[in-house]
């Protein structure tokens, strides 16, 4: 099974048996609702919208605006994404019109807060730095000090739900 855990691709060894073990006992599902008992409230758009502006208006305000924050039903997490972030550069009527957007994969409408605070603060992140390097990473828990420890944790989730069942 372990080869089959594409969420934890990235991860040793040592984590991904600890994973196989919770799976094949049939508690990974206890350990996610004992970290994470509830789903946040923010299943619709304009919520959505307004829960990034105020974390990017306290942790990335010098950068550019945002024109779009959406659930999108196009991104599937089997292809590793959570969410994306566009920048797109337009010319209209002589004038140079440049759009941030940030979409998160449907799939997580219904999941705990701290995951979608993850998500978010990763396509924040993008908007200053594009590439996945350290200064990425290092806004990234900034913006969401747990930011590692929300990855392989919601990780964990996706895995759930593709082989066991719906936790929420």
């Amino acid at each position: 099974m372990s080869n089959q855990l594409k969420y934890l691709s990235g991860y040793s060894p040592k984590i991904v048996e600890q994973v196989t073990q919770l799976i094949d006992s049939n508690k990974l599902k206890d350990y996610l609702l004992a970290r994470y008992p509830e789903c946040h409230n923010l299943t619709n758009d304009k919520a959505l919208y307004q829960y990034t502006q105020s974390l990017k208006s306290q942790y990335v305000k010098k950068s550019s605006p945002l024109s779009k924050v959406v659930y999108d039903d196009k991104i599937h997490a089997v292809q590793h994404a959570l969410g994306t972030h566009s920048f797109v550069s337009r010319v209209q009527g002589g004038k140079l019109k440049a759009k941030n957007e940030i979409r998160i994969a449907r799939v997580f409408k219904n999941v705990p807060m701290p995951f979608l605070s993850m998500i978010v603060a990763h396509e924040l992140a993008h908007i200053k730095e594009k590439d996945h390097n350290k200064a990425f990473y290092k806004l990234c828990q900034h913006i969401e000090p747990d930011y590692f420890q929300l990855e392989l944790d919601c990780r964990l989730y996706l895995t759930q739900l593709e082989f066991l069942e719906p936790i929420y």
